[in-house]
């Protein structure tokens, strides 16, 4: 059974998604601040965590930031805002998914399906078969999820590890936005530039020497992304 922790300081929006994730056959953990959060993700095994934006002692977003200090798990963060930029720093700040309040309950638990089938693939190093891609200094063993950059391991979010893997697996390909949100998040890419852009971003940040003038991840203005063919 998969372990869910709801992080928000209003107990009626904790206790309602707590009763869709449990109909859903999910176990679920509580907490009200971020920082009882943090103490339970220290002492129990969680698989994805749902925390809000806005709360006492420790707010969500410092909250995700010293998660991500040491794990990689799937992070959906729920907010009042609405406006882009809100949305952008949860992205920068290492979530993986962004949910606006008031939310649609089905639709939160369909995204967190969505970000656990990610996490469990990305984890899973059972696969049959040799998948290893190779682009100069830059490899992807798919059969470990393993990175790495000059042989130097390199820790990607599960987000980040499959569009990458999207790219390397069509080197010389160009991939719009669109194309690379509806590969990798499932949806129609509605107002899906700025999501994927921060992610290309942050690959960028842990890939390149010089983010600014890439060797692997290119931008083709006005058309997508692509890997260069080694």
């Amino acid at each position: 059974m998969q372990t869910i922790l709801v992080c928000d300081d209003d107990k009626e929006i904790v206790d309602a998604i707590d009763i869709y994730l449990q109909q859903e056959g999910f176990r679920v953990l509580k907490a009200y601040d971020g920082e009882e959060a943090l103490a339970i993700l220290r002492e129990q095994e969680v698989h994805l965590l749902i925390i809000d934006v806005m709360m006492p002692k420790l707010d969500g977003i410092h909250a995700t930031l010293k998660i991500r200090e040491a794990s990689s798990i799937p992070i959906i963060i729920l907010s009042a805002k609405t406006e882009d930029s809100d949305k952008i720093l949860g992205l920068n700040i290492g979530a993986d998914d962004y949910v606006e309040k008031p939310f649609n309950p089905l639709e939160l638990v369909a995204r967190v399906k969505s970000q656990l089938r990610r996490y469990t693939q990305l984890g899973n190093a059972a696969d049959i078969g040799s998948a290893v891609y190779t682009a100069g200094g830059l490899s992807i063993n798919d059969d470990l999820k393993e990175v790495t950059v000059d042989g130097e391991a390199v820790k990607l979010t599960p987000i980040e590890y499959n569009i990458l893997l999207l790219l390397m697996k069509n080197q010389g390909k160009v991939f719009s936005i669109n194309q690379i949100y509806e590969s990798i998040w499932n949806e129609d890419a509605i107002g899906a530039d700025n999501t994927v852009a921060v992610h290309i971003r942050h690959i960028r940040e842990k890939i390149e020497i010089n983010p600014k003038e890439p060797r692997y991840l290119k931008v083709v203005w006005g058309v997508g992304y692509k890997i260069d063919k080694s």
